[in-house]
């Protein structure tokens, strides 16, 4: 067992500071705790930016420039749980400012590829329901959608 549980490292290829500065301005409880860089030993130029140890929203993460060998893709993501449809929008538009895309059923990929997934605490509320008509009602709606809508959901659900 470590001393701190674990932190999640995500590989960039140079983009490292500017992806911890923008998941740092997105969500509360976040900051940068360290910077580091390259020496003279390599693998990068001596002085660019290795990694940035950062938290977002409580949870520890690192950014490694790592260069352009691995890539994002959708067999990992973050799912974001949202209190209501106002905090769904706002993030469904701030994750993909700067070059993201909106994707199928609350999934997007931000600028630097990273998936998230952005869905209403509601919905899992709704599809885990022990009436199985109700739940297959809105995991029909939800497949659907893009962005989620909490209140289609909602008619979906209830049979209207």
């Amino acid at each position: 067992m470590t001393a701190d549980g674990f932190t999640t490292c995500l590989w960039f290829d140079g983009q490292a500071e500017e992806a911890a500065n923008f998941y740092v301005s997105l969500f509360k409880d976040s900051g940068i705790s360290r910077i580091l860089h390259y020496t003279a030993s390599g693998p990068g130029p001596e002085g660019d930016v290795l990694t940035v140890e950062f938290t977002a929203n409580g949870q520890k993460f690192v950014a490694l420039n790592g260069g352009p060998e691995f890539t994002f893709n959708e067999a990992i993501s973050f799912q974001l749980d949202c209190a209501d449809q106002a905090e769904v929008d706002h993030y469904w538009e701030k994750l993909v400012e700067g070059g993201g895309e909106h994707g199928p059923c609350g999934w997007l990929k931000d600028r630097f590829g990273v998936s998230w997934q952005v869905n209403p605490v509601r919905l899992t509320e709704m599809i885990s329901d022990p009436d199985r008509e109700k739940a297959d009602r809105a995991m029909k709606a939800m497949m659907s959608m893009g962005k989620i809508d909490i209140a289609a959901l909602e008619e979906a659900y209830a049979g209207r």
